[in-house]
C-alpha cells in the first residue's frame, strides 16, 4: 500500500490556484540560483567526475536535462537513473539526488545503497526529511511549493546546475519574465483547446519536452506525449493531425516545420530557452485546469510524495 493515491478533485469555482502563483516566482527563482550554486559549488558535480543523477517522476526529467548538458558541455559523464533502478555497479565519482519532498521512498532506498564513500549531493526544498541526512544537502526552501504539482522547484534545481555549469541564465531569466507579462488566453489560444499535443525537442530539450507533457497529465488529465524531435517523424508522427499540436522547445530541427504542416497539426515553438518556454507550458495548465474544472494543485491520485510501506 501507498499514500500517492487521492481522489480526483472537481471544482466549481475554481479559486486562483497555488500554481499560478508558484509558476509566476521562477524569474527571481532563477536569479537566486546563481548564489546557491556558488555556495554550494563544492559539492556539486566537479570537472572530470563521473557522475549519476537520481531523481523520480519531474526529479528524473530534471535529471535527464542536467546530464545532457554536463556531457554536452565536455564536463564528464553523466547518468540519469530512475530512483528505482540505478546502477550502482558502476564507478561513479559522485552521486547527485533531486527530491522536493525528501521523503520518497524509492529515493530514500537509493541514498542508502550508495557505496561508502562516494560523494553525494541531494537538492531538496523540504526542512526536516529524511534525505537531508544521507547526503550533503542542498535546501531550497524559498522554492517549496503547496501545489502537487512541481514547478518552480524543478526548474530552480535546474538553473542552479546550469549556473553551476558556467552557463549565463540572463537571457532564459528574460524570456521568462517576458512571458509572464503576457496574456497567456491570448498566447495560448492556439493550443489551449488542442485535443492532443505532442512535445519535443532535442538534448537537454528533449527532457523538458517530457516533463512539460507530464505538467498536462498531471493538472488537467491532457493527452499528451514527449519525444526527442528527430524520434517524432519515426512513428509518433502519425498521431499528429487538425485539431492537435505538436510543440517544439529549442531550434528546430531541419524541414521540421514542414513535416508538422503536411499533418494539420498546429506547430507551437518560440526560439527562446526551453526553460522559459516551459514556464508557458506551466501557463497552460492553469488555462486549461479553469476550462474543465480541476484543481491542478490536486491533481487525480496524486500526492506530494510517493511513500511506499515495502
Amino acid at each position: 500500500m501507498n499514500d500517492h493515491r487521492a481522489d480526483s478533485v472537481r471544482v466549481p469555482e475554481n479559486p486562483a490556484p497555488h500554481l499560478a502563483a508558484e509558476i509566476a516566482t521562477q524569474p527571481d527563482d532563477w536569479t537566486r540560483a546563481a548564489t546557491t550554486a556558488a555556495e554550494y559549488k563544492a559539492v556539486l558535480p566537479q570537472p572530470g567526475e563521473r557522475v549519476a543523477v537520481i531523481g523520480c517522476g519531474t526529479s528524473l526529467f530534471m535529471s535527464r536535462a542536467i546530464s545532457a548538458l554536463r556531457e554536452g558541455s565536455g564536463h564528464g559523464l553523466t547518468d540519469a537513473w530512475p530512483a528505482s533502478q540505478v546502477r550502482f555497479g558502476r564507478d561513479y565519482d559522485r552521486y547527485l539526488v533531486i527530491c522536493r519532498s525528501g521523503t520518497t521512498t524509492e529515493v530514500v532506498n537509493a541514498m542508502r545503497r550508495i557505496p561508502d564513500g562516494v560523494p553525494r549531493t541531494v537538492i531538496c526544498s523540504s526542512p526536516g526529511t529524511p534525505v537531508l541526512d544521507l547526503a550533503d544537502p542542498v535546501l531550497i526552501q524559498e522554492v517549496d511549493e503547496k501545489s502537487v504539482v512541481q514547478t518552480r522547484f524543478a526548474t530552480t534545481a535546474l538553473a542552479i546546475l546550469r549556473w553551476h555549469l558556467g552557463e549565463d541564465l540572463h537571457p532564459a531569466i528574460a524570456a521568462a519574465r517576458a512571458v509572464l507579462a503576457e496574456d497567456p488566453a491570448e498566447s495560448l489560444a492556439a493550443v489551449r483547446r488542442a485535443e492532443q499535443i505532442s512535445f519535443v525537442g532535442m538534448d537537454f530539450a528533449a527532457a523538458i519536452a517530457d516533463e512539460a507533457g507530464l505538467k498536462l497529465r498531471e493538472s488537467c488529465q491532457s493527452w499528451t506525449e514527449g519525444y526527442p524531435a528527430t524520434e517524432w517523424r519515426h512513428g509518433p508522427i502519425s498521431i499528429a493531425a487538425p485539431g492537435r499540436a505538436v510543440w517544439a522547445f529549442g531550434p528546430l530541427e531541419p524541414n521540421f516545420a514542414a513535416d508538422v504542416a503536411i499533418t494539420g497539426a498546429h506547430l507551437e515553438h518560440r526560439d527562446i530557452d526551453p526553460m522559459a518556454d516551459l514556464v508557458r507550458v506551466h501557463q497552460l495548465c492553469v488555462l486549461r485546469a479553469a476550462d474543465l474544472g480541476l484543481d491542478p494543485d490536486h491533481p487525480r491520485s496524486l500526492a506530494r510524495s510517493v511513500v511506499l510501506d515495502r
